[in-house]
Formats: C-alpha cells, structure tokens, sequence
C-alpha cells in the first residue's frame, strides 16, 4: 500500500507559475490546478509555445497532440501566445532544481525571458539566472504580457 507521504509527492507539486496578468492567465489553456496555474512536478521542467493552433471559421483552434507515436513531447507544458507579435517560443525555457537552488534556462528562445527586471536570452542566445520564491518571469520582450509570479510549494 502506497504511503500518504508518496501520494502527496505524486499530488502535490514542487512549485507553480501563478499567472499575474490576464494574458498570461488567458494563456494556459489546460491545468488540473485553479486559478489556471501552472503545476511543476518534475525537474528539469520545460514550457514552449503551443504551436498547434488552426484558425476554423474564424476561430482560433487548438489541435490535440497526438497521443502514442512515440516521440517524447519538447515541453512539460504548453502555453498559448496571442500575441500579435510572438513573445513565446517553442522551446522558451526551462526550469530545474540542482544542489538546493532553482534555476531558469532561456533555451535559446526568439524573445527572451525577463526575471524581475533581468533580461536573458533572446535572439536564440540562450542564458540561465538563479530563481527564488515570488520572481517574476516575463516571457517575451518588455511590451510581453505574459507574466508568471514562482512559488516553491516544498
């Protein structure tokens, strides 16, 4: 019989991005978390863009992924950009714990990310900055809208 200290590893998750700003929140389209954040179980922790959307009728349109072909998704998680301008990339960044820090990777992303008021990355260079409770991560440029408050649950 499972412990209750395993089912809560496995239910709870390590972290979350808390959407600050509508944008953001009106981004993630799919969590099992409310107030649609984002739940960090695993490490390294990956998001990119969903880049799976079809306009039907005038309508944007989000395209299942397809389930059992054998490749390993790029991202843990998926994020809508309805930007006109794209502030998210495919691959934009990472997230990992190693020796008792957190860190965000910008994984070489179009735009960047933004940690407080510390840009790294953009124009596919990439750049890492430690992470610490309450960050802001922007993604994308300043004029970006996607804006996520980090918060270490354990």
């Amino acid at each position: 019989m499972e412990s209750i200290e395993a089912i809560k590893k496995r239910v709870y998750p390590k972290a979350v991005l808390k959407p600050i700003t509508s944008e953001a929140e009106r981004a993630v389209h799919r969590t099992c978390l409310p107030n649609h954040m984002i739940g960090v179980w695993e490490f390294p922790f990956n998001l990119g863009r969903e880049s799976r959307i079809v306009t039907i009728k005038g309508e944007e349109v989000i395209m299942e992924r397809k389930k059992g072909d054998g490749h390993k998704p790029n991202n843990d998680f998926y994020i809508l950009d309805f930007g006109k301008r794209l502030q998210i990339s495919r691959e934009h960044l990472g997230i990992d714990f190693v020796d008792g820090e957190f860190f965000v990777t910008d994984r070489k992303s179009s735009c960047g990310t933004i940690i407080n008021a510390e840009s790294i990355g953009g124009s596919d260079e990439g750049g890492k900055h430690v992470l610490k409770q309450g960050d802001l991560i922007k993604l994308g440029t300043d004029e970006s809208h996607y804006i996520f408050e980090f918060i270490v649950l354990n």
